[in-house]
């Protein structure tokens, strides 16, 4: 071994980091405003929501409008077939793959030699392939033993998203699966940004997906009163895209959706060699845990990781031009993050724009975090804030500018992303726009 592997003592000690500069360069997402990036930005900007009641299982709730993807067909994709589709039963996988796909055309990057072996996928998800193994039981219970798919546990791997894309594009990179829970997005962001900072890799394919509309999850989510609940008295009785309200004086409730989302990160350096451009610098991450409830959010850890995500970018608080909240629209949930907002940045908090995207997507769970980064990014492109829509002033927040029911033009430079999830793991990413 070269002497320089070798600490004073002998040891062996790891590579020296490369400290590079971190850059997003393309990215992709499927919501329930459209399954590509492209049909989601169209519909966001024109103000409109992704809700509907339930159409991809029957379940009696009064928790039933969600967010499903509108015509997804997995067998109709360019790269999949009937045959695809139905061993690949667990819909992660297969939305993965498009979702990948998509985001390397968009960033331009080919995998040639150089490239690929250099190229990792960090995938986060929060209810995995639950979709494979509820067939497998449905078949188990109506079939017995011999109907149990012998690709169930591939689709049950939290890693087989990554590595279905990469067996697509062929990189062969690491790749694996930050489990984050709701905040499953950003911790994949930041931890292929620190991987390609430290030379791991060149580039990476980070996101997260999540396809939980099915009766158990929907059942669960209600019996803990973390959905919102419609009856004949609500709004969104009759207006279902309203049923998502965050920061809102009737918020009662998050809406339950599916969607995927990739950004491709790239070494400053390697930006110009292979032609790409950047969008954005993942500026700094801070991530931190409760230790205080599986549920409910700590507010001084919550205000931790908000505060060493700036303090990593360099920055100062007031120096954040825009917020893109958790906002999943709970009573508790949104006033603990304006109450951390507060903490956070004092008095600026008047001038800061604030505005959750989850009022016209739904909570996309383990997918929620890199398409509300994405919109913030393709937002800072356009010059563009996408608002908080369903909103009606909460008496409580009278301090606090929630973009209210439609996009402002604004030009953002220093935008900050808030996730936070179950088991008490918060982690933010500071962006900055090119």
């Amino acid at each position: 071994m070269p002497a320089s592997c070798f600490g004073e003592w002998g040891e062996r000690t790891m590579i020296t980091p490369k400290n590079r500069r971190v850059f997003v360069v393309g990215y992709a997402a499927a919501t329930p405003l459209g399954k590509t990036l492209d049909e989601t930005w169209e519909r966001a900007v024109k103000g409109e929501t992704g809700f509907r009641r339930v159409t991809r299982c029957t379940v009696d709730t009064p928790a039933n409008i969600v967010g499903e993807i509108p015509d997804w067909k997995p067998a109709k994709l360019d790269f999949s077939s009937e045959k695809e589709a139905k061993e690949w039963n667990a819909m992660y996988v297969i939305l993965t793959m498009a979702v990948c796909k998509d985001a390397m055309d968009n960033a331009g990057l080919e995998m040639v030699d150089g490239v690929k072996e250099r190229t990792a996928c960090l995938m986060g998800s929060a209810i995995n392939g639950h979709d494979a193994y509820r067939a497998a039981m449905i078949n188990l219970k109506e079939r017995g033993p011999n109907s149990v798919s012998n690709y169930l546990l591939p689709n049950l791997c939290a890693n087989l998203p990554s590595g279905k894309a990469s067996m697509l594009l062929g990189f062969t990179g690491p790749i694996f699966s930050p489990q984050g829970a709701c905040a499953s997005g950003n911790y994949a962001i930041g931890t292929g940004a620190r991987m390609i900072r430290d030379g791991d890799c060149d580039f990476v394919l980070a996101g997260g997906v999540d396809t939980p509309i099915m009766p158990e999850i929907l059942l669960g989510f209600a019996n803990m009163n973390a959905t919102v609940k419609v009856t004949e008295k609500d709004r969104a009785w009759n207006d279902p895209g309203q049923a998502s309200r965050p920061f809102s004086v009737d918020r009662l409730g998050f809406v339950l959706s599916e969607g995927a989302g990739a950004l491709v990160l790239a070494a400053e350096e390697l930006i110009p060699v292979y032609g790409l451009k950047p969008k954005a610098e993942v500026l700094g991450v801070g991530w931190t845990s409760d230790a205080y409830h599986f549920t409910r959010p700590n507010g001084p850890t919550v205000v931790r990781a908000m505060q060493e995500a700036i303090r990593d970018a360099g920055l100062g608080p007031a120096d954040i031009q825009y917020v893109n909240t958790h906002g999943t629209s709970t009573p508790k949930g949104d006033l603990n993050e304006v109450n951390c907002l507060r903490e956070v940045f004092k008095s600026d908090l008047e001038h800061i724009p604030v505005s959750s995207n989850k009022s016209q997507i739904g909570h996309t769970l383990g997918a929620a975090a890199a398409v509300e980064g994405i919109l913030t990014i393709e937002g800072m492109q356009q010059g563009i804030i996408l608002p908080t829509m369903n909103y009606i002033p909460d008496p409580l927040f009278h301090d606090v500018d929630f973009v209210p029911n439609k996009l402002r033009k604004q030009k953002v430079e220093i935008a900050l992303s808030n996730a936070f999830g179950f088991g008490g793991t918060n982690c933010c990413v500071v962006f900055r726009g090119v």
